[in-house]
């Protein structure tokens, strides 16, 4: 929601900064996502070289069949001359000049210069060249008797601040100018204007067919007729509103839709009263087959549950969301209606979602718009319609069939106190209360209608209190006065995780669980994705790591590791996918640095990892795999040098992390250190070897680690000779030579039996 500061001033006479007001906003209302200067600056008196002039003299130029030179008079002793290229005003209008020196809002700074041999001494104004419109087809024709030399910007909004605002769901009545000047009134304790619209008198009094057949989804249905309505551009200060608000301009009438829209929050609509058969209206839901071509040249089909805009024959307007082509408003419209409602906020949005089609209107009417509204709202409209469309207002009808009634809620200062841990007095309460339009009676409030979805118990209220109090509440944690509940092992086991990468000096990192459709086979496909890059769940962690090392290598960062635990989500088939928790990781290193990371998880664990190699996994590289997951010496072409990645799955090693610690004494007894080389086949494995080792010699064999392999002449082709540490030690007693001979026997023997090792040194 952009905010024009200038058109909420209109409501609220604050003089504050802007970054003041938004400020309290943020602390007590809603989101500022930014402040932002529009039109042309402000500084070092370059507004003054903006006024307004008066053309003295209009002739086409000597030189030129397409230009005119003007004379034109700016409020000094002698008119200057200036060279225009438009042609739809001449002498006696009054136009808006730039002078020499002035930079316009594209940075273009005006110089004193010939056109065609005729000095040309400033510049006269279109409105695209001051932001004021997109139109640059002819100048700004301004309302005759402004003074000539009057500075323009006390004439046109010239310079603009605009506040970009993120409301809230729960808070539509923030999404017009209105709203926020209401807001802004009740927080700085100002007085706030009535809102804008006064009914002008009527000129006839023609009946307005309305009928209303869900009262449910459509609470309420104001409808207006107006005669003789003059089709055209809308006034600059309207379409400069328009744009500083985020809205293009149309044409007036259509705008006029617009503005009230973002000045009240109540959505329009206006048809072409022409083309309604019958001359009627009808709310209703959507027929069988029937289908609309809406304002987007779309044609959609429609579902039962769609609420309708119809006429006698057929539909003409999705409701609250967009109109129909055949109904809407043209340079042949001469009657209007115009169309002030209220729409149920589940209806509107269930037809969005399904049509994909999101507007500024169907925003407001999900969150739910104030059916009272809807009148002040058509007030507003049919002012404006008289004013700049020339519109004669004949006909009007207000069909509901009931308002609600404001809630009742018994409210208690002192709870407002024990929640918000400080105290505030009952009148002060109060206070802020009625300034956001609460009604207060003893010990019971009533909110206002523009409140009436979002407060309706008493915690509501004191919400509405506390806001008012966040910058005086102490930056302190609460005591706690108990503690309920504990983790549970899962819970536990996986913070243990986390806490263990952590200290292998991993980063956790967190990526989106959806991905594009091609990148995982099988995987479980959203049935509305959001984008075709976020169409699929994931089922393994690797790809969002990938994205991440990658954003972080093209950042210039060095020693990358990153880790996530996360969920996976596995096709099962059926419309519920197997939600599993995977922890991965990614790093520079190579494989060595990823599998140190894994078999350090599992020794944090109190578990033994089993790895056997692997050419088949998730992604390319070799690596190896265990029982509850894989490693692998990554090769991808946009991350340099060496990487190693690893996933596991925590559930399962959740299964297998003991219950219970059982603590082994140390063995003071000292330890018997060996080298031992094998020529094995090469497909066997060093972990292979450990396996049947350590089962062939038993628990006195402490540890038998490799450390070298060797591939050449010397072992001959098809086989390698791999190399490893032992250490034999005993928890009863010295091992002797002879112990440690017959240990290593044994080690030979089970590895040239199994494997047809050859015992190399």
């Amino acid at each position: 929601m952009k905010v024009p500061v200038s058109w909420m001033k209109e409501y609220v006479p604050i003089d504050r900064p802007a970054e003041e007001i938004a400020q309290r906003l943020v602390i007590s209302s809603c989101e500022v996502d930014g402040i932002e200067r529009v039109g042309v600056a402000d500084v070092d008196g370059n507004l003054g070289l903006f006024r307004v002039g008066r053309v003295l003299e209009a002739a086409k130029h000597p030189n030129a069949d397409r230009l005119q030179l003007c004379q034109v008079d700016i409020g000094e002793s002698d008119p200057r001359q200036i060279v225009c290229g438009a042609w739809n005003f001449g002498a006696g209008a009054t136009v808006g000049v730039a002078l020499p020196g002035a930079v316009l809002p594209n940075g273009l700074q005006l110089e004193r210069r010939k056109v065609r041999g005729e000095v040309s001494d400033g510049m006269i104004l279109a409105e695209d060249e001051v932001a004021l419109g997109t139109d640059h087809t002819g100048i700004m024709v301004l309302e005759n008797g402004i003074e000539p030399g009057t500075p323009l910007a006390d004439v046109l909004p010239l310079t603009e601040t605009v506040l970009e605002l993120g409301p809230e769901h729960n808070r539509p009545d923030l999404l017009a100018v209105y709203g926020i000047a209401r807001e802004v009134a009740a927080l700085f304790d100002l007085e706030l204007a009535p809102p804008p619209g006064t009914d002008p008198p009527r000129d006839a009094d023609e009946p307005v067919d309305v009928t209303i057949e869900d009262f449910e989804a459509c609470p309420r249905y104001i409808g207006r007729l107006f005669r003789g309505v003059v089709i055209g551009p809308s006034p600059v200060w309207l379409k400069a509103r328009l744009l500083a608000a985020g809205m293009r301009p149309i044409s007036n009438v259509v705008d006029i839709t617009n503005y009230v829209m973002l000045a009240l929050g109540n959505p329009l609509h206006a048809f072409d009263y022409a083309k309604l058969a019958g001359g009627k209206i009808v709310v209703r839901r959507a027929r069988a087959g029937e289908e609309l071509r809406t304002l987007d040249a779309v044609l959609r089909k429609l579902e039962p549950y769609d609420l309708m805009i119809a006429d006698a024959e057929r539909s003409v307007a999705l409701a609250g969301i967009m109109g129909g082509e055949e109904t809407e408003i043209g340079e042949a419209t001469i009657d209007a209606l115009l169309e002030a409602a209220n729409f149920e906020p589940y209806t509107i949005f269930r037809t969005s979602e399904r049509l994909r089609l999101r507007t500024e209107g169907s925003n407001r009417w999900e969150k739910g718009v104030d059916p009272y509204l809807a009148e002040q709202a058509a007030m507003l409209a049919t002012q404006l319609l008289v004013e700049v469309a020339a519109a004669s207002w004949t006909g009007h009808v207000d069909v509901h069939a009931g308002l609600p009634e404001p809630p009742a809620i018994r409210f208690g200062p002192e709870r407002a106190d024990a929640v918000l841990g400080i105290e505030t007095a009952p009148d002060e309460q109060h206070a802020i209360l009625r300034r956001l339009g609460f009604a207060v009676d003893g010990e019971t409030v009533s909110a206002p209608s523009w409140r009436a979805r979002d407060v309706t118990r008493e915690i509501d209220v004191v919400e509405e209190v506390a806001r008012f109090r966040l910058a005086d509440v102490p930056a302190r944690l609460p005591r706690r006065q108990a503690m309920f509940g504990t983790l549970s092992r899962p819970q536990r086991i996986r913070r243990r995780i986390e806490d263990v990468l952590v200290g292998f000096g991993y980063s956790e990192a967190y990526t989106w669980s959806l991905l594009p459709k091609e990148t995982p086979t099988g995987a479980v496909e959203l049935q509305e994705p959001l984008s075709s890059e976020q169409a699929v769940l994931r089922t393994s962690l690797i790809e969002g790591l990938l994205g991440s090392a990658r954003r972080n290598v093209d950042a210039g960062n060095d020693e990358i590791a990153l880790f996530e635990q996360a969920h996976v989500y596995l096709p099962t088939g059926e419309q519920l996918p197997d939600e599993r928790w995977r922890v991965g990781g990614i790093a520079q290193g190579g494989f060595l640095f990823a599998k140190g990371a894994v078999e350090g998880l599992y020794a944090g664990l109190g578990i033994a990892p089993s790895f056997s190699r692997a050419d088949d996994l998730p992604v390319s590289g070799r690596g190896a795999r265990t029982a509850e997951g894989w490693v692998v010496s990554l090769r991808d072409p946009d991350l340099p040098g060496e990487w190693g990645a690893f996933e596991l799955d925590v559930d399962a090693l959740v299964d297998r992390v003991p219950d219970l610690i059982v603590y082994e004494d140390v063995i003071t007894f000292p330890p018997v250190r060996q080298d031992l080389a094998f020529i094995v086949p090469e497909d066997v494995t060093a972990g292979e070897l450990t396996a049947a080792a350590e089962e062939a010699a038993g628990a006195e064999l402490r540890e038998l680690r490799a450390f070298d392999v060797y591939r050449g002449d010397q072992v001959g082709p098809g086989r390698k000779s791999i190399a490893f540490a032992a250490t034999f030690q005993s928890p009863e007693r010295t091992l002797t030579d002879e112990d440690a001979a017959q240990l290593r026997q044994r080690i030979v023997s089970a590895l040239a039996e199994r494997f047809g090792a050859q015992l190399r040194a």
